[in-house]
């Protein structure tokens, strides 16, 4: 059986438009797997991204937190910086109290001097106000240190408020310190 020359072309024709629409349909299929890893990158990274701003968002909480608490501690040294001499002296005598009784200064206010007449006898008067935060054996234990630690100082009232809720206590108490004015 001889071939003709046509039949071969026709034939190798054949065979090669066969070859070109197997790669064809290879091809196709490549593209169509490439398609769906891409949109399946696509959807991972979305979810990384996802993840990635939900970590930062928490990070940003806690450190918006810790901002606010250096905050409030800058404005309560900042307050203390701010007071005279002796209102210093007679915060530090208040923090070193603190410390002894286990419980923290939260806020401290200490008024400017005023005079006054203390059993006739001049004498300046200043207002301490103070919040502070701890166990409520040492809220106690703080108000009782307190009067003793300022001898012409007395605690004029200490309210302790006990959040179960939030499982805090704490305490406001106002101490007038006297100083005598000499005459």
């Amino acid at each position: 059986m001889k071939l003709n020359k046509i039949t071969w072309i026709l034939l190798t024709a054949g065979v090669f438009a066969i070859l070109l629409a197997g790669l064809s349909a290879v091809r196709s299929q490549q593209v169509q797997q490439q398609n769906q890893l891409r949109d399946e990158l696509d959807l991972t990274q979305a979810k990384l991204t996802g993840i990635q701003l939900e970590r930062l968002y928490k990070q940003q909480g806690e450190l918006e937190k810790r901002l606010n608490q250096m905050l409030s501690q800058s404005e309560t040294a900042r307050a203390t910086l701010s007071q005279p001499v002796e209102s210093i002296a007679t915060a530090g005598v208040l923090f070193d109290t603190a410390e002894a009784a286990g419980v923290s200064v939260s806020e401290v206010k200490i008024s400017p001097l005023t005079s006054q007449k203390l059993e006739g006898v001049p004498a300046s008067a200043s207002v301490l106000s103070a919040r502070v935060e701890g166990s409520l054996s040492g809220l106690i234990g703080f108000i009782t240190r307190l009067n003793d630690s300022f001898g012409t100082g007395v605690v004029r009232s200490g309210k302790i408020s006990i959040d179960e809720a939030k499982a805090e206590t704490s305490a406001s108490i106002e101490m007038v310190i006297y100083t005598y004015q000499g005459g």
